[in-house]
């Protein structure tokens, strides 16, 4: 499995070709929420008063995603902002504050940030929750954020996520402890997810 990242982290990360030019900063990420699947990034310029780009950067011409940049090989990569987000939806806009539900109508939270598969993945694998106090009972100062697994199966309505039952019983605390529960269980989260 490669490396887990929280989608949020990748906001005013900077795009750098092989060649070592900087391109652009991630202004926003492009998802399709339907097929759990990173499709791109809006960009906004380098500079202190730059502003968004009429470029994005689609997911099939990131080279690799690490913690310090988006590597491309060249900045024809670029295409159309706008024929790219035509049919997606940006993740603010989509997925981050939405209700989580089981299928059996619990209430597990608010989507926080969305967990995705590094390297050259772009799978969505899970989700950063603020749990309601029904899924996580005890704690009535602050919600508490929890990282659950999308499961094999995730349906999108509106601005409602719902998860597989089975995908909520494994909870983790931090992203670390994440991917150990991902990675950690052979073949029942690993091998599962699309």
């Amino acid at each position: 499995m490669n490396e887990l990242m929280a989608a949020r982290s990748l906001t005013t990360r900077p795009v750098v070709t092989l060649g070592g030019d900087a391109v652009a900063h991630v202004k926003d990420t492009v998802c399709d929420a339907d097929a759990a699947r990173i499709t791109g990034f809006t960009l906004t310029g380098r500079g202190l008063l730059s502003g968004p780009l009429k470029e994005g950067l689609p997911w099939t011409a990131v080279y690799a995603l690490g913690h310090d940049a988006v590597m491309i090989r060249d900045r024809w990569d670029l295409v159309s902002a706008a024929a790219m987000t035509a049919h997606q939806q940006l993740l603010r806009a989509r997925v981050l504050g939405a209700t989580v539900l089981t299928e059996a109508g619990v209430e597990i939270g608010t989507v926080l940030d969305v967990v995705v598969e590094g390297g050259t993945g772009g799978r969505v694998v899970g989700f950063r929750v603020a749990a309601s106090r029904r899924f996580v009972p005890g704690h009535t100062r602050h919600r508490r954020r929890v990282y659950v697994p999308r499961g094999e199966t995730l349906t999108v309505s509106g601005r409602t996520l719902v998860l597989p039952e089975g995908a909520v019983r494994h909870v983790a605390d931090d992203l670390p402890g994440f991917g150990a529960l991902l990675g950690g269980v052979p073949g029942r989260w690993k091998g599962s997810l699309p």
